[in-house]
């Protein structure tokens, strides 16, 4: 009997389709056999694009004249030794005479599309190919998406544009890489690392880092007063001229505090308006990222990995790899189904109980089939869900899903908005002093998220003033001054980028954009997609352009150089990696040729290749010179792995200091600092433990029994023989001991000693 093979992404997935496929199913080396089905998978991608060499020898080699490589036809090879294994099986069930015809069942989307497409060409598939396109990983889900398989013909143009972007990733990322490297040979230590997506992010962080170095502090000057009406009603106010808080000196200040200070004022202004609060939109994976992070200071990946769970293991979300905040017309019956099943948890039932009473849903910001395409906006499944089986971060996740859902069919919020102005002084001496009120008068959609409804409030700017919660006051009452005080402020630079705010640049390819539904006309031409924009992230992190500083992504210094080596080259332009992305979109559609796309991405790479031969042909960066060495006296000098005393003329005494330490590249002003002062006043960021997660620590210059010194981390958990401690990015504990730490001497007189 013809059985039908079918094909995961992973075994996980492959157990649970089993599940709703007529059984028993028995279990072998990595397959699953039923009496009609044949159940493998793929463990991610099992097959990749081949290095150059693979094409031909020479390219072993990195030289410039080999440069552009651009291959006719791509060669696909196994992924590594672990793949090898699983893909013998795959490739093995592919080619029995028993199996009729092949089920795609990777992840529905395009990575799925491509992990599929590749595995199936490596193993020269020749059989008949259907998809199964999930949604969501419930039982009833995957029976109806068995019921009906799609051939794989109406996903053509999605598998163009999946090897579309693998291929142009290659070939824009492998010569550009190669053209850089092998010009800055002697100024980088490994690869100069540069790809499509990656290079223009990473320009937006090293941008923004410079802007914040370049940056000069300018004082202001703010005046606050402390009013009373009768009655002990008080509340405070903050002076203007006119719309300008900011004042330009101490002496201006001092002197409107000098003219205040005791004199009676007056309430001269005293305006009430309501304001109105729409529910915000359901979540795609990339606003999710964003206010996890804000929120709960959670990292792209961190976000990503809970959410997953939450589709694959729990069942509880459905497919989160989307950038869709919309919901298909044909879910509309499901929406009081799904309140009625998360609000038999205790926090959400007042939530669901008013979705469920509606006689008339309010769709009309929540449905729209046109900005459906591969997947609806992440939303709770339409099943039992076991909140005690989920994790803190799994819980998290899944808490702010099903509130966003729950919330987006409740009423507006409305607030009443007050703004006093009170003048102490006549006419045109008269110094005006302004207040702001703000006061929730019907909860709507904010009722749904109880306690945590004030995380979500807009904070009011710094200059103006917090909102306030206002006495009942009148328009006209005179009020005691009771306080007036002066406070010199400073401009701020611009904040680096969280990944929150990173992701929302990527979103929009570096363009600034608030608004929800102006965002979502951009979408299509950001920077990567919301399924690789985590990754991303982690990967300059990887390959030492960028350190985690608790929230903040900062550049490094050997970020900040590539990118001023490439300077305003096309490659840092997030713009034009974002017309990629919305080519990629059209070739989805139907609408732009992959041959055409291909054929301006192998132009963009030879363009690529010439630009920087040219421009970085004769370029060195200075190496730095960092005074006597402690030990011997020689000048230290930077090197492309450390900073020691060693120089071809004279080997010195052997004193270095290592630039790599736990996936931190040490700086030049922390090298310094470790020289003269034997240690670090501050901890240092940016390291990283072995689960990858960043930590900070002091360093300290400590002796080996052999007499060499050794850059060691100066904590009481290093002393004690310990791991580093393996605290997320947004954690405030520096496992340090401050003040308390006995600070080591100098090494000069260490050595001395």
């Amino acid at each position: 009997m013809p059985k039908t093979l079918v094909i995961a992404e992973k075994p996980s997935v492959g157990t649970d389709l089993a599940r709703v496929l007529k059984g028993p199913f028995k279990k072998g080396e990595g397959v699953l056999e039923g009496p009609e089905h044949v159940i493998t998978w793929a463990v991610g991608h099992l097959v990749q694009l081949a290095e150059p060499d693979e094409y031909d020898a020479k390219f072993k080699r990195w030289r410039m004249e080999d440069l552009p490589i651009v291959p006719e036809r791509f060669k696909l090879v196994v992924r590594d030794e672990r793949s090898r294994k699983q893909m013998s099986v795959v490739t093995k069930q592919i080619g029995r005479d028993d199996i009729a015809e092949v089920v795609n069942a990777c992840d529905a989307g395009r990575e799925g599309e491509l992990i599929f497409a590749y595995l199936y060409e490596k193993a020269k598939g020749s059989k008949p190919v259907q998809r199964l396109w999930l949604n969501s990983m419930t039982s009833a889900a995957m029976k109806s998406a068995f019921e009906a398989l799609r051939p794989s013909e109406d996903f053509a143009r999605l598998e163009q544009a999946a090897r579309s972007r693998s291929e142009a990733d290659w070939i824009v990322g492998m010569n550009a890489t190669r053209a850089a490297t092998i010009r800055l040979r002697s100024s980088f230590d490994g690869a100069v690392s540069l790809g499509r997506v990656q290079t223009p992010t990473l320009a937006l962080i090293a941008r923004r880092e410079e802007e914040i170095k370049a940056f000069v502090p300018e004082p202001y000057w703010l005046v606050d007063a402390s009013f009373e009406a009768d009655g002990a009603r008080t509340y405070e106010g903050r002076y203007h001229a006119g719309a300008k808080p900011r004042i330009a000196t101490g002496e201006e200040a001092a002197a409107i505090v000098a003219a205040c200070e005791g004199k009676p004022g007056k309430i001269t202004k005293l305006d009430k308006k309501e304001q109105r609060e729409k529910a915000p939109m359901l979540y795609d994976l990339t606003t999710l990222q964003r206010e996890a992070n804000n929120r709960y200071g959670f990292s792209a990946k961190r976000t990503l990995g809970a959410a997953q769970r939450c589709y694959e293991e729990h069942k509880a979300l459905t497919y989160p790899r989307t950038n869709s905040r919309y919901l298909p017309s044909d879910m509309v019956a499901e929406i009081k189904p799904i309140a009625e099943l998360v609000g038999m948890q205790a926090e959400y039932r007042a939530g669901a109980e008013y979705v469920t009473s509606l006689d008339l849903l309010p769709l009309a910001r929540v449905v729209n089939d046109e900005k459906v395409s591969d997947h609806h906006a992440i939303i709770p499944t339409r099943s039992e869900h076991k909140l005690d089986k989920m994790s803190s971060d799994d819980r998290r996740i899944y808490d702010m899903v099903t509130r966003r859902f729950l919330a987006v069919f409740h009423p507006e919020a409305v607030f009443e908005n007050t703004r006093v102005e009170t003048t102490i002084g006549e006419g045109e001496s008269g110094h005006v002093f302004r207040t702001r009120g703000k006061l929730l008068i019907v909860p709507g959609w904010r009722g749904v998220y109880d306690e945590v409804a004030a995380d979500s409030r807009p904070k009011g700017e710094e200059d103006e003033g917090a909102d306030q919660q206002l006495p009942k006051l009148h328009d006209g009452e005179t009020v005691k001054t009771t306080k007036v005080a002066g406070e010199r402020k400073e401009t701020k630079p611009p904040r680096r980028y969280s990944d929150a705010s990173l992701l929302g640049a990527m979103e929009t390819a570096g363009k600034l954009v608030d608004d929800e539904e102006l965002r979502e006309a951009m979408k299509e031409s950001g920077i990567g997609t919301p399924a690789t924009r985590a990754s991303i992230i982690e990967r300059l992190i990887t390959v030492g352009y960028v350190e985690r500083d608790a929230r903040a992504l900062v550049a490094t210094e050997k970020g900040l150089n590539v990118i001023r080596l490439l300077d305003a080259h096309m490659l840092t332009s997030p713009e034009l990696t974002g017309s990629w992305e919305h080519r990629l979109g059209k070739i989805e559609r139907g609408e732009d040729s992959r041959e055409k796309f291909m054929g301006d991405i192998a132009g963009f790479a030879l363009q690529t290749v010439k630009q920087l031969d040219e421009t970085l042909k004769d370029v060195r960066i200075p190496r730095a010179k960092l005074g006597p060495c402690p030990v011997c006296g020689h000048e230290i000098g930077e090197n492309r792995k450390g900073y020691s005393c060693w120089a071809r003329e004279d080997p010195g005494c052997g004193f270095v200091i290592w630039k790599s330490k736990a996936g931190k590249t040490l700086t030049v002003p922390i090298a310094r600092e470790l020289i003269k002062t034997g240690y670090t006043e501050k901890p240092v960021t940016g390291f990283r433990g072995r689960s990858g997660r960043s930590f900070r620590a002091h360093l300290a210059m400590q002796q080996t029994d052999e007499g060499k010194w050794r850059v060691e981390f100066d904590e009481p958990w290093a002393k004690e023989g310990a791991k580093a401690p393996e605290a997320e990015a947004d954690s405030n504990e520096l496992a340090t001991a401050g003040g308390q730490r006995e600070q080591p001497a100098p090494v000069g007189e260490r050595s001395a000693a």
